[in-house]
């Protein structure tokens, strides 16, 4: 498929071109969280909906955008999301919630996925995060400053990010 083709070119390039600063912050002193994730069914939208409460309790300001694959349904629009539709031809992405969230420069940004998306891999590689943290997997370190290696669901994905974000001084 072209599209995904110029999306992979793309995705190279802004890893390349993107000069954020990179650094994990202490915890205790994130402020911001963004969250993204593919919607797979409901129990990983609870899962996210449960992280979001832990992080708010923790004094966090969360922001969550979700990829919705084809044919899957959002049952409840909840978070922002964008779509496959969103991609272009030329393997752009053009989605106003997209463009904002990877302009948002979060003191930790989660990506909760158990399988690679190279959608959501475009969006970390444009991302202003100042800590990127998701699943281990070796080809995908560019990507990241924290990666945590996890079998199982995506709730304990989460819980383990988690335990290690806390960890961060």
């Amino acid at each position: 498929m072209f599209k995904m083709n110029f999306l992979k070119m793309r995705t190279r390039s802004a890893l390349r071109k993107n000069q954020s600063l990179r650094a994990s912050i202490p915890y205790k002193q994130a402020k911001s969280v963004g969250i993204v994730f593919s919607v797979d069914d409901k129990q990983t939208r609870a899962d996210v909906r449960e992280f979001i409460r832990v992080l708010e309790q923790d004094g966090k300001q969360v922001k969550v955008l979700e990829f919705l694959p084809n044919k899957k349904e959002n049952y409840e629009i909840v978070f922002d999301f964008f779509s496959v539709e969103n991609l272009s031809f030329w393997g752009k992405i053009n989605s106003e919630h997209f463009d904002s969230f990877s302009k948002t420069a979060f003191d930790l940004l989660f990506y909760v996925d158990m399988n690679s998306n190279p959608l959501i891999l475009d969006l970390l590689a444009r991302s202003k995060a100042h800590c990127r943290i998701g699943r281990y997997c070796e080809e995908e370190s560019p990507y990241f400053e924290m990666m945590i290696k996890q079998e199982g669901t995506p709730k304990v994905l989460i819980e383990t990010m988690y335990k290690y974000a806390k960890q961060l001084r």
